[in-house]
């Protein structure tokens, strides 16, 4: 049922995307970092003034290594990894209204909203977020992140 959802999703995406081609313009920005790492994907793509974040996960930034810590400690690291391609864009966090987190254990589903919020503190209002379990998240990640903001 899950990935009938999540397919779902990601068609109801493409078809507003397509709805209006002419000005579906893509741009896709990659940090240096990612480059250095030989990543095979953007870390964002922008369209219509929606930034697309590509799933992050708690690596120390530049390096493939997940922070130590558990699913507190990589939940805020990959938060921390989102804002900095955000920042770069020159966006900030508080313009992410969507945000789907994919656990590798539903087990860490309370531990991981914790430290959610705590990144969110600031703000009034959360971003809409969509939560699942599956396994083998890359490097063996706890968690990983994708968000959308507005530009």
């Amino acid at each position: 049922m899950i990935r009938y959802i999540i397919k779902l999703f990601f068609v109801l995406i493409l078809f507003n995307s397509c709805s209006n081609a002419d000005s579906n313009v893509a741009e896709y920005y990659i940090s240096e970092n990612s480059k250095e790492l030989n990543f095979p994907f953007s870390d964002a793509s922008i369209v219509n003034n929606i930034i697309y974040v590509s799933g992050q996960i708690g690596s120390k930034p530049g390096t493939r290594e997940l922070v130590e810590g558990g699913i507190n400690a990589e939940t805020i690291q990959t938060l921390s990894n989102i804002k900095i391609i955000l920042d770069d864009l020159g966006v900030s966090s508080d313009k992410i209204f969507k945000c789907m987190c994919m656990l590798d254990n539903i087990d860490d589903y309370a531990a991981m909203n914790n430290a959610y919020v705590t990144f969110f503190k600031n703000r009034k209002d959360l971003p809409s977020r969509s939560t699942f379990a599956g396994s083998g998240l890359a490097l063996g990640a706890r968690i990983e992140i994708e968000c959308w903001a507005t530009k």
